[in-house]
């Protein structure tokens, strides 16, 4: 039995979630192959899904859609349909996503995937959604970040469960969900024009870390040795997030600007004190009630600590 996981993660946070589902099928006796793309974006072209019981895609959710890089990916996708016949049962998929909010029109990122996958044979039956930290907006603290790590990690066994048993899963429609998602991908194109406006500022020590770490090689160094932006941003924030110097401002988004890897190990120190304690505070309380219910309900009882390390 064989699973295939096809991600693309920014930051880190859907790579984190992508191993809980390796690790999830793995118990469970499946095989799993992965794609990150958009480094592995040719490999798609030569996967046979029939060789998989299950197809996953995962990704941080960008303005409420999926990234660019993921819908290309399913443009990619052997198209089944045309190649076996369209009377072929449409082959299963799931979506697993994060985001740094739980709030409704999360649930209407996947709807361009599904038109993309329907039309090439696949349907999508489950897909769920991790509150993972904040790479843009503003930093999580510690201590909400380990909330969100280890009810993760409680999840996904549940849903690897529901999946692999065939339980479908699907966030209900959202009134006007569909035209919201068709506004809001705006942001693919919108990246490309924001990304021109960043730039290293005088702290750069010119390490190259932004260079080698940017998923679509849109960050080059001059022929003066400035660090220069091109026009194939997607706002990933990878660059951001990680320079070691803080050195990355990113012109008109400056204030949403997120530096510093998160440890995502139970916090030793004080609270730390956050301005953003009411921030969507209703979705995240839904979040969390209707987690514990579902965890409750699967293990029967509170489930064992995770070990932070994993």
């Amino acid at each position: 039995m064989k699973v295939l996981l096809i991600y693309f993660s920014g930051t880190g946070n859907t790579e984190r979630i992508t191993e809980l589902y390796k690790n999830e099928f793995a118990k469970l006796g499946y095989q799993t192959d992965e794609v990150k793309l958009p480094a592995d974006n040719r490999a798609v072209n030569c996967i046979n899904p029939d060789e998989y019981d299950f197809i996953g895609f995962g990704y941080p959710i960008h303005a409420f859609n999926a990234p660019k890089t993921v819908l290309n990916a399913c443009k990619a996708l052997q198209n089944r349909r045309k190649a076996l016949g369209r009377e072929t049962p449409r082959k299963k998929v799931f979506v697993y996503k994060t985001s740094g909010e739980p709030v409704r029109m999360s649930d209407v990122s996947s709807l361009k995937m599904r038109g993309i996958l329907k039309r090439r044979g696949y349907a999508l039956t489950n897909e769920y959604q991790y509150v993972m930290p904040y790479n843009i907006i503003f930093r999580h603290t510690d201590a909400q970040v380990d909330k969100m790590w280890q009810t993760a990690q409680a999840l996904t066994p549940v849903h690897v469960n529901e999946i692999a048993n065939g339980t479908p899963s699907l966030p209900k429609k959202m009134f006007m969900g569909g035209f919201l998602a068709w506004i809001l991908r705006a942001e693919h194109w919108g990246a490309h024009i924001v990304g021109k406006t960043y730039k290293a500022n005088k702290t750069c020590v010119h390490c190259g870390k932004c260079v080698k770490l940017c998923p679509v090689n849109n960050i080059r160094v001059n022929k003066h040795g400035k660090i220069k932006f091109g026009g194939k941003c997607i706002m990933c924030m990878r660059c951001a997030m990680f320079c070691p110097k803080n050195s990355i401002e990113l012109g008109i988004l400056k204030s949403w600007k997120v530096n510093g890897e998160y440890s995502f190990a139970p916090p030793t120190d004080a609270p730390q004190a956050s301005k953003h304690d009411k921030y969507c505070l209703k979705a995240y309380n839904r979040y969390y009630a209707r987690a514990e219910k579902t965890i409750t309900e699967f293990y029967g009882e509170t489930p064992p600590p995770q070990d932070p390390a994993e």
